[in-house]
């Protein structure tokens, strides 16, 4: 059995954890030596702390003998992403230059999960400064999409994503402020759960400077996970408050239902961004599961769609501007130089009164999406309007990046308006995973859950089970 433990599910292994049925070091080792086998091929680990691990499982397998209060990850092992502080280990976000940058305390969200008893045993790949749709840089290296080693694992969140499709954990910490943790889950057939902007607390005490406005209102951490019913764990355990974060907000985990809950509005694209084919047909593959589940589904177009999408560009690039493209051309490696000119050459430049009437529009599309939420609380529409992307696409110049931002539009609208967002694998099309996302109103992530609990159950679909490796 213990050869097989990688294969579990958090939920499981946390309830056999508990029982006796099995020890946490014999769940940590499995995970070890499945990462043993995969991370030299695939390179989603940028570090591996197995004796650190194997002490903290030995340590929970201790607690449960002396018959302790055990949190709800006691003994389960999971990933840190490469851009939040885990005290004692460098905080590289992919950056050669930050290599030594050792933090001395866990940023909250992974303090959360560790005091839920989670074992942590290693970090995850990101691209530079955690800024791209694609999962390679200098220090770290190429992390590889499973299913197809030409296309993009996805990012920033890339290698968090490929950790949780080989078994390497089956909890991985994500982030997300433009997809992080979507387009990952997307690229590589694993859920992923973008929260609230405000549910789940954040904070690296090793940053240089604090996070500049437009990105604290769009950046969020969430899990990614091979099913539905762990990120719901996972986020239970990450979303505790913490005095670090002035923008946590106490809101329930769950809501009593409501009259019209049931409603879901299907977005397949506007006139100017339409849905590749396969894309559209997942969708529409989605939608007929939540009908046959009872789901009362329409054609609806949430409002001023393209108008969010274009103020996520407008605004953090023109934040970005001020705040990061410094420190990208003194630290940068030449991808995310390339990706930042391309994505700037899109970018209207706006002086102080322009950025504070982008920030201000921001509200008033709020609003309208909170209005819309009212008549369908449940928004089912595309991941990425394309099919994960070849690798490296976004080094090919100013056109290339107006075809993926055109494609990310659906991440990016979301994020900027601080919405939870599900994403959920629905099967395959030409040779890597196709799935959709789940939206909801302000920190609704219990309706996506449990939209994407549907979806899934129909689906059927089990990325180990599609890997050959």
């Amino acid at each position: 059995m213990t050869n097989a433990l990688w294969r579990w599910n958090a939920l499981d292994l946390a309830r056999a954890i508990r029982s006796g049925e099995v020890s946490s070091r014999e769940a940590v080792q499995s995970c070890l030596d499945r990462a043993g086998e995969v991370n030299p091929v695939f390179n989603p680990l940028t570090e591996l702390y197995a004796g650190q691990a194997l002490r903290a499982a030995d340590a929970a397998d201790a607690a449960v003998r002396a018959g302790r209060g055990l949190g709800i990850l006691h003994g389960v092992p999971v990933t840190i992403k490469a851009n939040a502080d885990l005290a004692g280990t460098a905080t590289t976000n992919g950056v050669t230059a930050y290599r030594d940058l050792i933090a001395h305390e866990n940023n909250p969200a992974v303090d959360n999960w560790i005091r839920a008893g989670a074992v942590v045993i290693g970090r995850t790949n990101v691209p530079a400064f955690s800024w791209r749709w694609f999962s390679d840089n200098d220090l770290h290296g190429r992390t590889l999409n499973p299913f197809d080693a030409a296309r993009t694992p996805g990012g920033s969140s890339g290698g968090a994503a490929v950790a949780a499709a080989l078994g390497i954990g089956p909890l991985a910490h994500g982030s997300d402020q433009g997809g992080s943790i979507r387009y990952p889950a997307y690229a590589c057939g694993v859920a992923g759960l973008r929260p609230s902007q405000g549910r789940v607390p954040g904070y690296n005490a090793s940053q240089l400077s604090e996070r500049p406005v437009a990105s604290q209102m769009a950046a969020t951490q969430g899990p990614l996970a091979r099913s539905v019913a762990d990120l719901r764990l996972g986020l239970a355990a990450m979303s505790a408050g913490d005095s670090r974060d002035p923008w946590w907000v106490p809101a329930p985990l769950a809501f009593a239902s409501a009259a019209g809950e049931r409603r879901v509005a299907l977005f397949t694209g506007t006139a100017q961004w339409r849905a590749d084919p396969a894309v559209a047909d997942a969708l529409q593959r989605a939608a007929g599961w939540l009908q046959d589940a009872g789901y009362i589904v329409e054609a609806a177009e949430p409002p001023q769609f393209d108008a969010a999408a274009r103020l996520w560009l407008d605004v953090l690039m023109n934040e970005a501007a001020g705040s990061m493209r410094r420190e990208i051309e003194r630290a940068g490696d030449r991808a995310i130089q390339n990706a930042y000119q391309s994505m700037l050459a899109h970018t209207p430049q706006r002086e102080k009164d322009g950025f504070i009437q982008a920030m201000a529009m921001r509200t008033t599309i709020l609003r309208e999406w909170g209005r819309f939420f009212d008549r369908y609380p449940v928004l089912l529409m595309p991941v990425s309007f394309a099919l994960p992307f070849p690798v490296d696409l976004d080094q090919q110049g100013p056109d290339a990046m107006a075809d993926i931002l055109r494609a990310q539009s659906p991440l990016v609208s979301t994020a900027i308006l601080g919405l939870p967002g599900l994403s959920v694998p629905v099967g395959m099309a030409d040779g890597v995973p196709v799935g959709v996302q789940v939206v909801a109103g302000r920190f609704r992530e219990d309706l996506c859950l449990a939209v994407g609990e549907d979806i899934e159950a129909r689906a059927g679909w089990s990325v180990l089970d599609r890997l050959t490796v």
